[in-house]
């Protein structure tokens, strides 16, 4: 007879830290790939959960906003108090993991001891130990647990060392009794002798009826104990808030008190060279200057190294599938939905991914190494001039990868007309889905010329393109402060982490990230956008078309063979194809459409590619790939060098010149062609009038912009 295995028990974590503890970093090592994206119910905070597996339990991990207390000042710190107080529409966590960097102990400690005074099973993991010992600092483990009633474990998540002792101490603090949170801390004796009086006879503990007093509205503050806390601020004079300074006067001394008995500072030279750069790369002159010629560099390299990835997927999408179809399928309708739609509208796409990655490759390492931290002081004085707080810059830069996670991240602001500002100018950051239009365009029309050096022109158009967005932001932002959203600009509180390596297991897990949201976004969304736009770019045919065309081409093959008959042949299919188009769904839209983008020098396949792309920006090059496939598939051309030979039937003027592409990049620049951002600002904002005005002054500004570029562009062009 066989034993049958203990089934392992299954428990919520919540991973609670300041910002920039090194809580994310714990979260990847403890769960690696097994991770998922959602929203908190009733809010739109952005959670991380994984699946964490210990020897003897199951652990789904939530990564919870950084906050620096449960004392809560915006919505996501409200969010993290109330899932751990238990007033969210979530179940409260089995057990806390708070952690803590090692390296700003005392500070760390305020909210250690806020959580651990909430009741759960407490576990505090402390990060950055490497970069203690590095700097002379070296803290008893033993005799912090001891004081703070609590397990403590040292942990280094980028090397995995500590995760195992940390899932053991997890493991026994839910295996041992519950115990009742006490405090630690003193606090002025007249108070202290209010809540020893009252808190006996009230049948709740003393931490229970504090907590009440300072208007900490835990589930515990019945109507009884909310007046047993009224009786206590009335005996002593005083309200809330002046209760909470009390408490938080109390906390300071009791975690400035831990820290100088449990830290100790070897007496010896180190090599500070966080701050050497720092007085470099902060340097009011040579800081701004090396910002930009990081940037350039960044989107120099975009162009030089993603060529060959890029070229090699083109092939792929536009010959080798396409040829391996028609080997297949004979011509017909469904051949022509492969080639023509899936291959050429998806493919369009996909060419683009090498650059994405490329992009946040850089991005990570940035972010990874602190220098993201720096470039958000060196830009915190033009924020503060156009009335924008310092804490809209980490949105603000989310919204380069996605306006809809910075959107979401912008409550971490407090005051609304900052938050209502932030909202309304991020989607004028340049998104990685605007990548793919703008390398499109200015791989096609934008010559690459030497300027300075390995800089080229193609490098420098797309690093211009990122400035005018964020220019264009900052305007936006003022304008608004001045106007609709006046108020005062509060001051920046930034945290400037020390300098690191970047790691590579962070680098793996954002590039596998972003590549699977880009593929999946491609076999999804584009995918049926593209199916679509091919049906509506192929019907209905009409046989009044089809009969000529058959007619001439009957003709054409009657004759003997020759290179001319071969070369008259090829040019009817490329006209019959044309005709089609023009006559097809998707060419009476567009030709309707064509008056409004007239004077912005745009045709009615433009206007194709910019209503399709109102499903995402990124669906534009797919339906251009759809549209100037239609019919031409076996040709083996590029898309940029069928957009580059595409001419005006009547006039046999080429439609697509540098000054038309560069008027549809100040256009695209602007516009809020993005239907999942309208819909998150209306979200985050409760309504519709908020997204409406978004869609509308970011449509004229388009649209102003665009005819502003032409009329100055046709004096150079």
């Amino acid at each position: 007879m066989t034993d049958t295995p203990t089934a392992k028990k299954s428990f919520t974590i919540a991973l609670v830290g300041n910002p920039n503890c090194g809580k994310t970093t714990l979260f990847n090592a403890l769960t690696g790939l097994r991770q998922k994206v959602a929203n908190y119910p009733g809010v739109t905070v952005e959670k991380k959960t994984g699946l964490w597996e210990t020897g003897k339990a199951d652990f789904e991990v939530i990564d919870l906003p950084g906050t620096y207390s449960l004392i809560s000042r915006s919505p996501d710190e409200a969010m993290v108090t109330n899932l751990l107080s238990g007033r969210s529409l979530e179940t409260p966590p089995d057990a806390v993991i708070c952690v803590v960097d090692v390296t700003n102990l005392s500070r760390h400690l305020y909210l250690v001891g806020q959580i651990i005074e909430l009741g759960h099973p407490v576990v505090v993991a402390l990060t950055m130990t490497d970069e203690a010992l590095r700097i002379g600092l070296s803290v008893d483990t033993e005799k912090l647990s001891s004081h703070l009633g609590v397990p403590v474990v040292e942990v280094v998540a980028t090397k995995g060392i500590g995760i195992k002792k940390l899932g053991e101490a997890l493991e026994k603090s839910l295996a041992d009794a519950w115990k009742i949170p006490s405090r630690k801390y003193e606090l002025p004796p007249a108070l202290e002798n209010r809540l020893k009086q009252y808190s006996p006879n009230s049948g709740f503990t003393e931490l229970q009826t504090l907590h009440c007093v300072a208007g900490q509205h835990t589930p515990a503050c019945t109507d009884k104990l909310e007046k047993i806390a009224h009786q206590v601020r009335s005996a002593l004079g005083v309200n809330e808030e002046t209760v909470r300074r009390f408490v938080a006067e109390a906390r300071y001394k009791w975690q400035r008190d831990i820290t100088r008995e449990v830290i100790q500072k070897e007496n010896r030279p180190t090599a500070d060279w966080t701050r050497r750069l720092d007085k470099i790369l902060l340097n009011p002159v040579a800081g701004p200057c090396i910002l930009l010629a990081a940037l350039t560099l960044v989107f120099q390299s975009i162009f030089k190294w993603a060529q060959v990835p890029m070229d090699a997927i083109g092939y792929i999408t536009g010959n080798f599938l396409p040829s391996l179809t028609n080997k297949i399928l004979a011509p017909g309708p469904l051949q022509s939905l492969i080639n023509d739609g899936i291959f050429a509208g998806v493919g369009a796409v996909i060419t683009f991914l090498p650059q994405i990655l490329l992009l946040f490759f850089f991005l990570t390492l940035l972010e990874d190494s602190g220098y993201m931290a720096r470039a958000a002081f060196l830009l915190d004085r033009l924020m503060s001039k156009v009335g924008l707080s310092g804490r809209s810059f980490i949105p603000l830069l989310s919204s380069f990868a996605c306006a809809i996670p910075g959107i979401m991240a912008t409550r971490t602001i407090p005051n609304r007309r900052d938050r209502l500002a932030t909202i309304l100018v991020a989607p004028l950051m340049t998104c990685s889905a605007r990548l793919v239009v703008y390398t499109l365009l200015i791989a096609a029309f934008i010559p690459n010329l030497k300027v300075w050096g390995p800089l080229g022109l193609q490098g420098i158009s797309l690093l211009g393109l990122y400035l005018l967005g964020i220019f264009a932001a900052a305007g936006v932002a003022s304008l608004f402060k001045k106007t609709i959203l006046r108020g005062p600009t509060p001051p920046l509180l930034l945290e400037l982490p020390p300098y690191r390596w970047p790691r590579a297991k962070t680098l793996f897990l954002t590039l596998f990230e972003r590549a699977k949201l880009f593929l999946v976004s491609a076999g999804t969304i584009i995918f049926a956008v593209a199916i679509i736009l091919w049906g509506l770019s192929s019907y209905p045919r009409w046989s009044k078309i089809e009969n000529r065309f058959n007619a001439e081409r009957q003709a054409l093959l009657s004759r003997p063979p020759s290179p001319q008959r071969g070369a008259a042949v090829e040019k009817l299919e490329e006209t019959r194809a044309a005709e089609r188009l023009r006559h097809s769904f998707a060419g009476y839209f567009g030709r309707a459409f064509e008056p409004v983008l007239e004077p912005l020098g745009f045709d009615w396949k433009i206007g194709v590619g910019i209503l399709g792309s109102f499903a995402a920006r990124e669906v534009f090059v797919s339906t251009m790939g759809v549209v100037y496939g239609v019919g031409s598939s076996a040709d083996g051309r590029s898309l940029t060098e069928q957009l580059k030979s595409d001419r005006d039937p009547k006039t046999g003027a080429v439609i697509w010149t540098p000054l038309v592409a560069v008027t549809l990049l100040v256009f695209y620049a602007f516009a809020l062609q993005c239907i999942s951002t309208i819909a998150i600002i209306r979200r985050e904002t409760n309504g519709w009038r908020w997204p409406a005005f978004a869609f509308v002054y970011m449509t004229v500004l388009a649209y102003g912009g665009a005819l502003l570029t032409r009329a100055i562009g046709q004096n150079f062009f």
